[in-house]
């Protein structure tokens, strides 16, 4: 079962209070065909578990590797994936549309 986002948001709290470094991605932008709505997140720790989904499973790899990269220079980083992106073809994003996932540490 795919967690609320309300769910996510805790598990970033509980997971910092474990002492977890860990990073949130937020769909902030969509167009056309989207498979996550704006306000989705995956919440990733520094060992690569993570919970959540902004793309349903379409670019969470993707999404993963930077989080990993802003969990270790703290630099947050707006990634963009669309249908005519290489990347998202590569991840698998082939709905149509574009979203854009907006990714920062949790402090």
């Amino acid at each position: 079962m795919l967690s609320t986002e309300d769910d996510i948001l805790r598990a970033a709290e509980a997971w910092r209070r474990e002492g977890r470094a860990v990073a949130l991605a937020t769909v902030i932008e969509t167009w056309g065909s989207a498979p996550r709505p704006v306000g989705s997140h995956l919440l990733i720790d520094a060992d690569g578990r993570f919970l959540g989904s902004v793309s349903g499973g379409c670019v969470e790899g993707e999404v993963i590797t930077e989080a990993l990269d802003v969990i270790g220079d703290g630099q947050p980083r707006t990634l963009e994936f669309g249908v005519a992106d290489e990347t998202a073809w590569r991840a698998g994003l082939s709905c149509g549309g574009r979203i854009r996932v907006f990714v920062e540490r949790v402090d």
